[in-house]
């Protein structure tokens, strides 16, 4: 039984439904193992779990775990790696999601996570990353925006983009499009979230399916 959760943003924290629907899915609670966007953005040595969002919002809905650990160029390849076959919960931070992808690159994380049984987990960037494919958007000054596909771990077959600048106003605009004619995207606003469990796609918050450049708001089912 495979279960991957998509997370765009939450302000605060978690809401209530998705407290409760944690709870259901996270019944292994030996392990949480969290992964940077950031990998090298450390200033101390020690790392503090106060600081970091994710956690917070775990932490907030009662949903506690006997060992933390987060993942950073602090930790040795073979470390990690080792953490994460051992893992209750994986879950992906939000930052910058090309650093994040380098970084899964070069410790070798991918394959560990997806032959991983925990339940697994993005906010945003790790979201991205998650998925089979997003794009990134790059200002280059003058002349506009260009714009990079890259590949994510490929949990679910599916696109996904999440940012907090981002809702329907510029989902329609098109930027997607393209991308939306070689696989189904599926783009997030603020406080949403997609569930797959067992490969079944269910939707918290508002959330968008673009599919051969065609837009659609989808039905919550969560």
């Amino acid at each position: 039984m495979k279960t991957h959760y998509y997370f765009s943003w939450f302000k605060d924290f978690f809401p209530e439904k998705l407290v409760k629907l944690l709870h259901e899915d996270i019944t292994d609670r030996k392990s949480l193992v969290m992964i940077s966007a950031d990998p090298s953005g450390y200033t101390d040595e020690q790392i503090n779990f106060d600081d970091i969002s994710e956690w917070t919002w775990l932490n907030q809905a009662n949903i506690i775990f006997e060992e933390y650990h987060f993942i950073d160029y602090r930790m040795q390849k073979a470390d990690a790696q080792r953490l994460i076959h051992n893992a209750s919960v994986i879950f992906l931070c939000g930052g910058d999601p090309v650093l994040q992808n380098d970084f899964l690159a070069e410790y070798e994380l991918s394959d560990v996570i997806k032959n991983s049984n925990a339940v697994i987990m993005g906010a945003s960037a790790g979201a991205l990353n998650m998925a089979a494919k997003w794009l990134s958007l790059n200002n280059t000054g003058f002349e506009g925006e260009t714009s990079t596909i890259y590949d994510g771990m490929g949990f679910d077959h599916f696109a996904y983009e999440s940012h907090s600048q981002r809702d329907y106003t510029t989902f329609v605009q098109g930027y997607l499009f393209p991308l939306s004619e070689e696989i189904d995207v599926y783009a997030a606003e603020q406080e949403s979230v997609i569930r797959v469990k067992d490969g079944k796609i269910e939707i918290m918050g508002p959330v968008y399916l673009i599919s051969h450049s065609k837009i659609q708001k989808l039905v919550e089912t969560l």
